[in-house]
């Protein structure tokens, strides 16, 4: 028998909103995991966008990158945005230093432990 919390989570789990994504966001999901796309990018500050650009996929997005960094191929899978509004986002974003730009064939390659 489910007790009512596990009834109440499943429940809210299935419904939808804009940001239900953003609650049940897998931790799990590796940036390694995402080929390509090689840069990483953490939101510095919020960005002023154009009336355009206020959508719920870009508010959720941009969410995500205030807490933790991203690639461009995870914002193309969890935006819903088409990949030219995710690159003209990404180029304002820089463009107006908005965003940390994180390159990580900078960083030494981890050896594992013997």
């Amino acid at each position: 028998m489910t007790s009512v919390c596990d009834s109440l989570f499943e429940w809210a789990r299935k419904k939808t909103s804009s940001f239900s994504e953003l609650f049940f966001l897998d931790e799990s999901d590796d940036l390694a995991a995402d080929s390509g796309d090689e840069l990483i990018y953490r939101l510095r500050q919020w960005p002023d966008l154009p009336p355009a650009s206020k959508t719920a996929g870009i508010y959720q997005t941009l969410s995500v990158m205030s807490s933790r960094p991203v690639n461009r191929h995870w914002m193309l899978r969890h935006s819903g945005r088409p990949a030219a509004e995710v690159d003209r986002l990404l180029r304002r974003l820089v463009a107006n230093e908005e965003v940390e730009v994180i390159d990580p064939s900078k960083f030494p390659v981890a050896r594992a432990a013997a």
